[in-house]
Order: C-alpha cells, then structure tokens, then sequence
C-alpha cells in the first residue's frame, strides 16, 4: 500500500512538470511587423523566433533578415495562412516574431546589490557558449549550485530559448541573468568589485582543485568549440583545468562547467 502511494505521488509530481514545463513554453509574447521585430532585436529583447512569409521582398526585409543571421536567431519560412494564424489576423507585414519571458537584470546595479548582501558571491560568466541545450544545461547546475548570476553576452550567444529553458527545467526563471555588449567589459567590471576572475581552460598546467574558490569568484567558461576568448583569458586571476584521463582530450562545456561548480560548492561547504 505505501509503495502504491509513493507511486502516486511520484507520477502525479512528473504530470506537474510537464504541465509546468508546457506553460513556460506558453509563456511567449508575439510582434507583429518587420519594423517592430528590427527594433526589438537591435533593443536586446530576446527572441525566441522570426516566422517570415515565403519570398519576402524589400529593404526593410532584407534588414531584418541580416540581423537575424548576425544575431544567431531561429527563424523559417512559412506561407502566409500560417502568419495570419499566428498573428490572429493582425497586421504582421509578412513577420513574426516570438519573444522569451525571460527578464535580463542590469549587471552593474545586480554587483552593487549582491556585493553588498554578500561577502563571497559567485557569478557564473559564459564566453559565447553556442548550443541551446548546453545553456539550457548549464543554467540547471548554476541554480542547483547557488550561483548568484549568469552572464552572457548580447551577440555570439545561443539564445535563452523555448529549448534551453526546458533544458533548465525551469531553473532559467529563478536565476539573475545579465546580458553585455562585450564579455571583456563585464570582467573589467568584475574585478573593479574585488572579483577573481577564473578562467576554466586547457591551456594551463594548473588544476582546479588547487585553485582557492572560497573567495568572491567569477567562473568563465568559453564557448563549445573556440574556447575562451583571448582577452577574456588574459585578464583572467586565475586558470584552471579539469583533469582527464581518457583519450578524448575535452569535455563536453555543460559538464566541465557543472564539475567546476561542484568543486566551488565543496570548498565552500
């Protein structure tokens, strides 16, 4: 009888997820016009995709279409019914766009807030990370592991998309997410609060577990296949590497970022 209800209960919390899971990725906001998604990209608003009518023409089309590729955003060819059914028959001008609900903070006044609540916080700053499900990855663990925010940068980064919120499993909705015209900037701004900069690399001698991370700390991991950036690892206090015994000489960057992470939460248990 214990074991029937246990049972239960488990099923009863997986449907509660699913239909968590379904509604976040209900959870979208819609434009309407090739204008207004032009001024929303170029404002930073995430978008989750553009639906374009087939053989689109004209100038303000091919704008939007060059800012779609520059900023790596989902989009498809649709005829025109299945504009009119998404738009509800609104004036969409042969466009539409669906945006993330996700609310990005402001990364200087979150330091200023955290840093002043927290004696040693712990930010989490992604390097052009450029798979979806990576993100969506590694913002399950830093919201497992307590970190305080994620950073990633305006261009050149996957999107926080309907899929990598559902790889989140929803933890993209309680995490402070910034966003930054340029990852090196953030680091300045980083270290200018007293915030050791480690960059999780191979190309270092020095393992991670010789690395003091009790101290405030901004992990950087860089992208799937170029790594972190040059600049960004120049500037870095610290570098450290996972060490592999294999013949596969790196891991995968949602794993690699969850083993740092864990290796935090240790040394700060």
């Amino acid at each position: 009888m214990v074991f029937f209800i246990q049972a239960l209960l488990c099923l009863a919390s997986e449907y509660i997820k699913k239909v968590y899971l379904r509604s976040m990725e209900k959870d979208m906001t819609k434009i309407f016009g090739l204008r207004a998604i032009l001024e929303a990209i170029n404002a930073g608003q995430e978008i989750e995709k553009v639906y374009l009518q087939k053989e689109i023409q004209g100038s303000l089309a091919k704008a939007l279409q060059h800012k779609i590729n520059e900023n790596n955003i989902s989009f498809s060819y649709v005829p025109l019914e299945k504009l009119n059914k998404l738009s509800k028959f609104q004036n969409h001008q042969g466009a539409v766009a669906k945006t993330s609900s996700i609310q990005f903070k402001d990364l200087d006044e979150l330091l200023t807030e955290i840093t002043a609540s927290n004696t040693s916080p712990l930010f989490l700053l992604l390097d052009q990370i450029s798979d979806v499900r990576n993100l969506g990855a590694i913002l399950r663990t830093a919201e497992c592991t307590g970190v305080d925010a994620v950073i990633i940068p305006s261009h050149g980064s996957a999107p926080i998309n309907g899929d990598a919120i559902k790889t989140s499993a929803g933890a993209a909705f309680n995490l402070n997410i910034c966003k930054v015209s340029h990852v090196l900037d953030a680091v300045y701004l980083l270290k200018a609060h007293d915030i050791q900069i480690v960059s999780i690399t191979e190309k270092t001698d020095k393992s991670i577990y010789e690395i003091d991370f009790t101290t405030p700390t901004a992990l950087v991991m860089g992208s799937e296949d170029k790594g972190i950036t040059t600049s960004v690892l120049k500037n870095s206090d610290q570098k450290g590497k996972l060490p592999l015994s294999g013949s596969i000489d790196s891991l995968n960057v949602s794993v690699a970022c969850g083993a740092a992470l864990y290796e935090i939460v240790r040394q700060r248990s």
